[in-house]
């Protein structure tokens, strides 16, 4: 049996991840701009004191969507790298896993890279979820790498997929070109540029 300050903190828990999911639902349908306290306090029937006791506000807010999302995306990469047959099919699958990623969810996609938030990338104090994520990246250029610099490449590969899926997503780039794309792009890390 549990105690009451148990059955409080696992319905705070519940209010937390409530307040999570509607505003990403709220973002998916509506985007970012949709997103504010007043409407998000309509969308999970608690007061805005309530929202604010969980969050500071909306940047906070972003903050938790982001990081779920990079919970989800890291396992998505993991599943496509471990199940791919060699390296450079590993590499493919995770790039194409990325970009699949942020065209299936495009707001989720922009709270994790794009809004405001309090995530710390690249650095010591980055947290375990953004480690876990670029790790993803650093095993999957790893066995392509050569003589190259890990961190190096496995930043530019991220870079070059955030700017395809960025350009893409803003319906800059040819859809018809997009298999190619990610080919040539596979192809330059695996082969070093040559």
């Amino acid at each position: 049996m549990s105690t009451p300050q148990q059955r409080r903190e696992r319905e705070r828990a519940d209010r937390h991840r409530l307040i999570v999911k509607a505003a990403r639902d709220l973002a998916e349908t509506e985007g970012w701009a949709a997103v504010t306290t007043r409407r998000l306090s309509e969308a999970v029937a608690y007061s805005q004191p309530v929202l604010y006791s969980h969050f500071k506000g909306k940047d906070a807010i972003v903050t938790a969507v982001a990081t779920d999302g990079i919970e989800e995306l890291t396992v998505a990469l993991r599943a496509a790298r471990t199940g791919a047959a060699d390296p450079g099919a590993a590499l493919g699958a995770l790039a194409g896993t990325y970009l699949d990623f942020a065209r299936s969810h495009p707001a989720l996609y922009e709270a994790m890279f794009v809004q405001q938030t309090a995530l710390e990338f690249a650095t010591e104090n980055s947290p375990e979820v953004l480690k876990a994520a670029f790790a993803e990246f650093l095993l999957a250029v790893g066995p392509v790498a050569g003589g190259r610099d890990h961190d190096t490449l496995a930043e530019l590969t991220w870079s070059a997929l955030h700017g395809l899926a960025t350009l893409d997503g803003s319906g800059r780039l040819r859809p018809d070109l997009a298999e190619g794309r990610l080919k040539l792009l596979v192809d330059a890390v695996v082969s070093g540029g040559r």
